[in-house]
């Protein structure tokens, strides 16, 4: 069984808002420093977001002001809010704890398949 089930992907024109969900059926989220990894066809695997124990966020600068990282403690849930989409922000989108890196976009088996976040003009 993966450690993290990602959810929320999905097609929306430039401009758009998503909102994707990575929940931890078999630990807790607030124990870990996570973060939302992409990587897109033929590109290395790069950190998007992450968010610490205490609820501090740090971001890309790809994508700051763009996209919200938070933490639903309640729900054992991590959210990636994505608004203001551009082309360029088509992945394969992962969330993974922060000691795992880029390797994240790899290994699927272990920690998740991630989902497809797919931007058109």
């Amino acid at each position: 069984e993966a450690q993290l089930v990602e959810s929320g992907g999905g097609s929306v024109q430039a401009g758009g808002s998503l909102k994707l969900s990575c929940t931890a059926p078999t630990f807790t989220l607030d124990d870990i420093h996570i973060g939302w990894y992409r990587q897109a066809a033929g590109n290395k695997c790069e950190l998007v977001a992450d968010l610490t124990h205490d609820g501090t966020a740090d971001y890309a600068d790809f994508v700051k002001g763009r996209f919200t990282i938070s933490r639903d403690s309640a729900k054992n849930t991590v959210y990636l809010q994505m608004n203001d989409l551009e082309v360029a922000d088509t992945a394969a989108y992962y969330c993974g704890p922060l000691w795992i890196g880029p390797s994240r976009c790899r290994r699927t088996n272990q920690w998740g398949p991630g989902v497809q976040v797919t931007v058109f003009s």
